[in-house]
């Protein structure tokens, strides 16, 4: 008979019957890496998948064009709001 294996992970709790190479390998990693069982589970899982390990965000690229010269005055936010807004900004 296939061993049974209870898991707790955050999103969601169940039973899994595992062949024996997956109980192998569970336990390959746990020893080689020293996870827990969900977190060895959840590595190999990751990988069948294609995703190994969580994934790290693309950095974050900011870019910027050339504007050209202001238009407005970027020194005095008075005469600034007053051409942009008329003279109800006050």
């Amino acid at each position: 008979p296939r061993p049974r294996i209870m898991m707790y992970p955050d999103a969601m709790r169940t039973t899994v019957s595992l062949d024996q190479d997956v109980v192998k390998a569970i336990e390959d990693l746990r020893r080689e890496q020293g996870l827990g069982l969900s977190a060895a589970v959840n590595e190999l899982v990751r990988r069948g998948l294609g995703v190994h390990g969580h994934a790290a965000p693309a950095p974050f690229r900011q870019t910027a064009s050339r504007m050209g010269a202001s238009r407005v005055p970027l020194d005095d936010i008075g005469s600034a709001l007053e051409l942009l807004e008329g003279e109800s900004h006050r």
